[in-house]
């Protein structure tokens, strides 16, 4: 997971380093079922998600799921244990100064 830049999360909105998540993962675009109904706009659309996030989304759901089911940030946050995830991680900062400690 490559960092990209900091801002918000498009699925949990904290402020942090921003990772790149393909709606449909690499993995997938090479699939016969994938190059039929996607072209190459769609297959390189992504969103900009933190790393927690990221983890999540790989954890509860396989490439083909992800690519098939769950290719719009809607339906990752519609997804049961991702959107519980989503939801939960997104109340930890609230009223929360992180602070560096050298």
């Amino acid at each position: 997971m490559k960092q990209r830049k900091h801002g918000p999360c498009e699925l949990c909105e904290r402020e942090r380093a921003l990772t790149f998540h393909h709606l449909i993962p690499k993995r997938v675009h090479s699939n016969k079922w994938f190059k039929k109904r996607f072209d190459r706009m769609q297959m390189a659309s992504g969103i900009e998600v933190c790393r927690d996030c990221h983890g999540a989304v790989h954890k509860f759901a396989t490439h083909k799921e992800l690519g098939r089911d769950l290719n719009t940030r809607e339906k990752l946050l519609e997804h049961p244990e991702i959107g519980k995830f989503v939801a939960w991680i997104g109340r930890r900062d609230i009223g929360r100064v992180k602070t560096r400690k050298n």
